[in-house]
Order: C-alpha cells, then sequence, then structure tokens
C-alpha cells in the first residue's frame, strides 16, 4: 500500500508542477478522441446506409403473359408453371425470400403511383405479367441469381434478352444499378478502414510527442532517480498513471463534446440528408463512448511508457 501511495503521490506532484505540459497532453487526447469518435460514428452510419441500399437488391422473374407479345412467349403462364418454379426457386441456397406479386397488385401499383396513365378506362387491359421478387442472401449475389435462373429457361418465364442482361426480359435484377451499389460499397468499406486506422496512428504520434515534451523537461530529474538507484519501473510508474490520467480526462472530455454535438446538430443534419430509417444507424453511443475511453486510456499509458525508454538508459 505504501508503495501504491507513493505512486499516486509522485503522480500527483508531477501533474501539479507541470500543469502547462499535462494540459497540452490532455487537449492532444481530447482532440485526438473527439475525432476518432466521429469518425466511428460517421463511418459506421455510412455503412449501415450501404448495407440499407445492398438490401434493396433484388431480382424479379417475370411471367410470359398473353396480353402483351413478349419475345419467345408464345403463351401466358399457368399456375402450374408459377408454383412450379416458385419450388425451384425456394429450394436455391443463395436466395433469401421469395414473393408473389400477381398483375393485379402491380396494376394497383401503377394506377397509385400514376393515375394519370392507369385511372379507371384508360388502359383496356392488365399489360403487367405475374411475377416473383426474389430477395438474396448477400447482395453479392443477385447477379449470379439472375444468371441461374435465366440458364434454367423454367417454362412459362419470359426469356432472357441477349443483351443488356439484368436490365430487361423475364430475368431482371439491374445488373449496371447492381454493379455499382456492390462498387460503392466495397469503396465505402476501404476508405472506413483506412480513415480509422489513419487516424488512430496520427493520434497515437500525436499523443506520443506531447507527453515526449513533458518526459524531456524532467529529463535531469529521470537520470538523478536513476543513478541513486531507483528501478526502471519506479521511475516509469508515475509517468505510466500521469499519461493514463491525461487520456482519461481528454477522453471523457471527448465524450461529452459528442453528447452535446448528438444532442444538438445531429437531428437537424439527419432531417437533411433523410437519415431516418430504421435500419440505418450509426455504432450505438454507449459502445462508442467506452471504445473512445478505452483508447484514450491505452495511447496514454503507451505513449507515457514507451516514450520514457530512451530517458531511462542512463
Amino acid at each position: 500500500m505504501s508503495r501504491v501511495r507513493l505512486l499516486f503521490a509522485e503522480a500527483w506532484a508531477s501533474m501539479r508542477m507541470n500543469l502547462s505540459t499535462t494540459f497540452a497532453a490532455t487537449m492532444t487526447v481530447l482532440i485526438g478522441m473527439c475525432l476518432l469518435g466521429l469518425t466511428v460514428a460517421l463511418g459506421t452510419w455510412v455503412l449501415s446506409w450501404s448495407n440499407h441500399i445492398q438490401n434493396e437488391l433484388e431480382v424479379k422473374v417475370l411471367f410470359c403473359t398473353s396480353v402483351v407479345p413478349q419475345a419467345g412467349c408464345k403463351t401466358g403462364a399457368t399456375k402450374k408453371q408459377e408454383d412450379a418454379v416458385a419450388v425451384s426457386l425456394r429450394q436455391n441456397p443463395l436466395i433469401n425470400t421469395v414473393s408473389f406479386k400477381s398483375k393485379e397488385q402491380a396494376y394497383a401499383e401503377m394506377e397509385k403511383k400514376d393515375p394519370r396513365y392507369f385511372g379507371e378506362g384508360i388502359v383496356p387491359s392488365n399489360p403487367f405479367p405475374d411475377e416473383y421478387v426474389l430477395a438474396p442472401k448477400h447482395a453479392k449475389s443477385t447477379a449470379a441469381i439472375g444468371k441461374q435462373i435465366c440458364r434454367a429457361h423454367y417454362p412459362g418465364v419470359a426469356p432472357c434478352p441477349t443483351k443488356g442482361i439484368g436490365d430487361s426480359g423475364g430475368v431482371q435484377w439491374g445488373s449496371s444499378i447492381t454493379k455499382h451499389v456492390l462498387t460503392v460499397a466495397k469503396v465505402i468499406s476501404l476508405v472506413f478502414l483506412a480513415a480509422v486506422i489513419l487516424l488512430v496512428f496520427a493520434a497515437t504520434l500525436l499523443i506520443a510527442n506531447t507527453i515526449r515534451l513533458s518526459i524531456f523537461a524532467r529529463r535531469r530529474e529521470i537520470e538523478v532517480m536513476k543513478l541513486v538507484g531507483a528501478t526502471n519501473w519506479f521511475i516509469r510508474g508515475p509517468f505510466v498513471l500521469e499519461g493514463l490520467v491525461c487520456g482519461f480526462v481528454g477522453s471523457v472530455f471527448a465524450v461529452i463534446l459528442l453528447v452535446l454535438g448528438k444532442t444538438i446538430a445531429l437531428p437537424a443534419i439527419l432531417g437533411h440528408i433523410g437519415g431516418n430509417n430504421s435500419d440505418i444507424h450509426a455504432l450505438p453511443f454507449g459502445l462508442n463512448a467506452l471504445l473512445i475511453i478505452g483508447c484514450g486510456l491505452l495511447l496514454g499509458a503507451m505513449g507515457s511508457g514507451l516514450t520514457l525508454r530512451r530517458f531511462l538508459q542512463v
């Protein structure tokens, strides 16, 4: 207990006698952890938005209809053919859900969306076919599912065109849009990962350099303690504890700033970018706060402990 009390007493005395460097180290931690918290919050929100867009990717299987002539269709699809296709689709391990949309549902949706062209009596007959809407288990499987169905040549399903595959014909998955969505999602993931790594690296260098200035100002004291027989850990202990205190205080104030930003600025920002979808969200704030405090403690302790090594070589 006496050693612990001595450790805390030395650390407290050191911080009181070097308020300027202690304040600089704390402010450095505050800025670094605040930027890290913002990056994690914004990055996880963008990743969630990217996943939301990917979850909207789907494959449509359109059946032949006798009302509107379709290339490769001689007659409209029968109920038996539609049921057989449904059984086969539900056995596909790449497909998550299979939803049926009748031609009556499709007409009602278009009538509601654009009553000028699909109002009562304007269109003499229903031009829409029955269709199955498929949700893939993984967004990257969208094109594979569509091509599998095209190669299967199911009876009653309108055939796929030789050109523009995926954008028209009996099996549609918007190949160009799907490709762009998956590319953007991959870029977002890589950018977020690179931003976090660079920010942590930069924060580590800033904190270590600030703490190095504090230790450099007391290098004579360290040399005297080393010459009178103090062990490396006896010397290192107060500095590591001081780094922990600076890291903790700086990260706590960073969390407070993020709370203020979350309360004041975030609602206005989400209102302008339309981020009120229930399935689009950032990392829970509690986990983000714990991450910030943990990183602040770790960087403060490591910055003190590692920087002090060169001054212990007397």
